[in-house]
């Protein structure tokens, strides 16, 4: 597992290029979620080293010159990138796949995820005052929906 995670933050790091932000989900207490596990699959959900992996690409980053920031991985894959709308049933989980059930849009659900993560990465930006714009296009520091 130590060397999956040696593998994995280092190429998210060097993906993400010098100066970046990446977003984390704060995964901290997943493992009390194991109870919803069905106990043949328990070992794997248990078995994965969140915080090894958040603690390397955390230093990994600040050997990049980067910022890594944890947000709240609540709703993340149930809420729709381009209208907002958070509802469970947007999720089918068995299949992987995102409906929107008000404006209908359709994805990958760890697609949505990641791209509500980069959405709190704009907010996080845009709470630091950086008036930039550089990065999101905007010329106000309201994250527009994707």
């Amino acid at each position: 597992m130590t060397h999956i995670n040696h593998a994995v933050s280092k190429a998210l790091v060097q993906h993400a290029g010098k100066n970046s932000l990446i977003v984390l989900e704060d995964l901290e207490g997943v493992r009390s979620a194991t109870e919803k596990v069905r106990k043949k699959d328990r070992w794997y959900s248990v078995s994965w080293a969140f915080h090894q992996l958040r603690q390397m690409v955390e230093y990994k980053a600040k050997l990049n010159l980067s910022t890594v920031v944890t947000v709240d991985p609540a709703y993340t894959s149930q809420t729709c990138p381009k209208c907002g709308h958070t509802e469970k049933a947007n999720r089918n989980k068995q299949k992987h796949v995102f409906q929107c059930r008000t404006c209908g849009y359709t994805s990958n659900d760890d697609r949505i995820g990641a791209m509500n993560l980069h959405r709190k990465g704009i907010e996080y930006l845009c709470a630091g005052k950086l008036h930039q714009h550089d990065w999101c296009g905007a010329g106000s520091c309201q994250p527009a929906l994707m």
